[in-house]
């Protein structure tokens, strides 16, 4: 067992900060449902990693429909009580479980279709432990889409972190236009261990 631990970076958005995030003039340059309808299908189980108040959470719970279910993974609960009132209100928090992890841990068992981590990586200190931990949470075949901050990521850490993806075992696919981010999709590929 690797005895390294991933942490976030101090401090992370405070969830206050959050409520800048969801704003209806957000979704002229970040659509979650165009953004996120080309990697899913109903019946699909999806995790949300950094869900924050859920401005892509709900989108994922509507493209995964009743028979999917969504992971909304966060280190602060405040963010979590927030996505869980939004998702009553508009009736999927049926199709939402709430989880909160420690800084080391993601802690969600899998396995998932789709993991989506939306500005979030650049907080975490152990990158690489940290892709790993959702290389396995992936099944075989599972996409992680990354979305990481323009202005904040610059390109040669982007590229490292692909790197990383890549010397774990994840195919790259593609890297989507989104909204001041930069993006990729990556697949996992067969675990080795799996390989008969």
């Amino acid at each position: 067992m690797n005895s390294k631990k991933i942490t976030l970076k101090q401090p992370t958005c405070p969830w206050w900060f959050l409520f800048t995030f969801d704003n209806p003039l957000r979704k002229i340059y970040q659509d979650p449902e165009k953004i996120l309808k080309q990697y899913l299908q109903p019946g699909d189980i999806a995790v949300d990693i950094g869900c924050g108040m859920g401005y892509f959470t709900l989108a994922l719970a509507n493209l995964v429909g009743d028979e999917g279910q969504v992971i909304a993974v966060d280190l602060q609960s405040e963010m979590l009580s927030g996505l869980q009132k939004r998702a009553q209100r508009v009736g999927l928090a049926e199709r939402i479980k709430l989880h909160q992890c420690r800084q080391d841990r993601i802690g969600v068992p899998g396995p998932a279709d789709f993991v989506l981590t939306f500005w979030m990586v650049h907080e975490v200190h152990q990158r690489r432990e940290f892709l790993e931990q959702i290389f396995h949470l992936l099944k075989d075949g599972g996409r992680l889409l990354i979305a990481e901050p323009y202005l904040h990521v610059s390109g040669k850490t982007f590229q490292e972190m692909v790197s990383d993806l890549q010397a774990i075992g994840f195919s790259i696919q593609e890297n989507p236009g989104i909204g001041f981010s930069r993006s990729i999709l990556a697949q996992k590929v067969q675990e080795a261990s799996s390989w008969k």
